[in-house]
């Protein structure tokens, strides 16, 4: 079946009645899922924007972000993208303690996927890292986010190691804020590397286990077969483990190379028993991944995390733009892999709109993040203003030429570093001097106050509410708006004549927005004047009590004092 077939076959059985899942944001999932496609080198179809896109769309599940079609019904703003910032600080985290010169020789204080979260029961940020190069995965917290330190613990007593019987390759853990269970509070996913030296086992699987603390894990369960850095995330709106497998065997030799297979559960420790030859094709690099021209090699999907952010699903899919491991292995230096950014709606298809790279590898000799750059399970921290992307690079070492895989410097000096973005601030839609609108598609909420992400510090946004007739809503007009001039990631608009928004809750709505020389990030609906979004927070931070943003503006006091651009200056593009 192609990929245009199984669409029109997915909405041709909604149709008909079949059963089918309709989410937060009114988006109606097909009957076949997860759909069916072919394995393929064409970019992925994205049906709720087009032949399933909903009439009306509920916001009551977050910020709501414009950084697609799906909220727009006409614009005259220009849409933007924009790229996190490197701190000068980095790595935040590099190899240092004897269990991170690994067993090799090759050192490592790298999350790979592992993990960066902020817990609130705690009030401090917590990593889990592979310490040492294809050796044991460990643990370390900090009180701000940039100072990492290595508890000792008694696992193994003098170490912060944690699961000593098996080997680290691909991992994730997860802070699971939903769940009912408190000895499942933290979910990891564990795979050994392809092979060890002097083992005669071959590891095509991976382990799921569970903890309270996430120290002490319970007996690992086998999952079934999977390729090499596969992970999981959870997807809230539909309350479903994912897991982001590999294809396994020569990768090499598939059509597109390396792609991901999908797989999911709403049980995390049951979804662990897959069939590999059942799991359904999902996504891979595609043709409008550009190859690196120095390389020339075909792009090919390295890796595909995510994490639920406000109302949508962000990821970070990796491309892997080469040289071979083998030509690596040769010269001692890190493949290269850089990270790029995706957006979906359902949970299964990927708007890649923005192709330009998110996080580069930085490909010198002497940087730490030369190459083989990676995400980080949980992405990004919401810090105040600011999302905290943690993410991984290794420097290599061009003088250790060994022959062995796990002795040669291609993987030498990996280490953990941070990138800051504006919050919300993945795409924005920008007017000059002359000023330009955007008119939102129909809407429906039944929370009461309007509020919205914006920099027009030197110019101003204004907003107006259109009803099902088209007209303006007597009370919501632009002239009856208080226009905002202002910077700001939380600003409420509001109206001379009216106290909030409470009488148009439950009816169908569209929104204009007019923006003079600023941008507009995001906007969504609140129940309080607090301004609190509802919405999922990614990795948490300060102020945070959950995985949803239940506090609004009391969030961003608690966490002005971490705040990256309150250390620093001229950290944001």
């Amino acid at each position: 079946m192609t990929r245009n077939a199984a669409i029109i076959a997915a909405i041709t059985s909604v149709s008909f009645g079949m059963a089918a899942e309709t989410l937060s944001n009114g988006i109606v999932l097909p009957a076949v899922w997860p759909p069916e496609y072919n394995v393929s080198f064409d970019p992925m179809p994205l049906p709720y924007l087009s032949e399933a896109r909903p009439e009306v769309l509920p916001i009551d599940n977050g910020r709501q972000l414009l950084v697609d079609s799906f909220l727009i019904e006409n614009s005259t703003l220009e849409r933007v993208a924009h790229t996190p910032v490197k701190v000068p600080f980095n790595p935040v985290l590099s190899p240092e303690t004897q269990l991170e010169m690994g067993i090799y020789g090759t050192p490592g204080a790298s999350a790979k996927d592992g993990g960066v979260w902020w817990d609130p029961r705690d009030g401090i940020f917590k990593m889990w890292y592979e310490a040492g190069w294809l050796n044991k995965m460990a643990y370390a917290t900090s009180k701000d986010g940039i100072n990492w330190e290595r508890p000792e613990l008694d696992v193994v007593p003098g170490t912060n190691e944690i699961v000593p019987d098996i080997v680290a390759d691909a991992s994730t853990v997860w802070l699971d804020h939903f769940t009912d269970d408190d000895s499942q509070r933290f979910k990891m996913f564990l795979r050994s590397p392809n092979s060890i030296p002097g083992s005669k086992e071959r590891f095509n699987y991976g382990n799921c286990m569970v903890s309270p603390d996430g120290i002490h894990w319970s007996a690992p369960a086998r999952t079934g077969r999977c390729g090499d850095r596969s992970t999981i995330f959870y997807n809230p709106f539909r309350k479903v483990w994912v897991y982001s497998l590999r294809n396994a065997g020569n990768v090499n030799h598939s059509a597109i190379g390396r792609y991901r297979l999908y797989h999911e559960s709403s049980d995390f420790m049951e979804g662990a028993s897959w069939d590999y030859d059942n799991l359904a094709f999902w996504t891979g690099a595609d043709y409008k991944d550009d190859a690196d021209p120095y390389i020339g090699d075909r792009p090919q999907l390295y890796n595909l995390s995510a994490v639920p952010y406000e109302s949508i699903m962000l990821a970070l899919p990796q491309i892997h733009l080469g040289p071979d491991n083998a030509v690596c292995r040769n010269k001692g230096i890190p493949k290269i892999t850089e990270l790029k950014v995706a957006y979906s709606r359902d949970g299964f298809h990927w708007d890649r709109t923005d192709r330009d790279v998110f996080i580069c590898a930085e490909r010198h000799p002497g940087a730490w993040d030369r190459g083989y750059v990676q995400s980080v399970g949980g992405i990004c921290a919401v810090v105040g203003d600011e999302l905290w992307f943690y993410y991984i690079g290794f420097s290599g070492d061009n003088r250790k030429r060994s022959n062995v895989y796990e002795r040669n410097g291609m993987h030498y000096g990996g280490s953990t570093g941070m990138a800051v973005l504006r919050r919300d601030g993945f795409v924005s839609h920008h007017a000059d001097s002359s000023g330009g609108e955007l008119l939102t598609r129909p809407l429906v909420f039944s929370r009461k106050y309007l509020f919205v992400n914006v920099d027009c510090d030197g110019g101003s946004i204004a907003a107006e509410i259109i009803g099902p007739d088209g007209k303006v809503i007597e009370g919501y007009s632009i002239d009856e708006c208080r226009p905002l001039s202002v910077d700001s990631t939380i600003s409420r608009i509001s109206w001379k004549g009216k106290k909030d928004l409470a009488g148009l809750a439950g009816k169908p709505v569209r929104i204009r927005f007019r923006v003079t020389d600023g941008d507009l990030y995001s906007f969504w609906v609140s129940p309080s004047e607090a301004g609190e979004s509802r919405g999922f927070n990614a990795a948490g931070g300060p102020g945070f009590t959950g995985g949803i943003d239940n506090e609004g503006m009391n969030a961003y006091k608690a966490a002005k004092a971490y705040q990256i651009k309150n250390k620093l200056n001229n950290l944001s593009k």
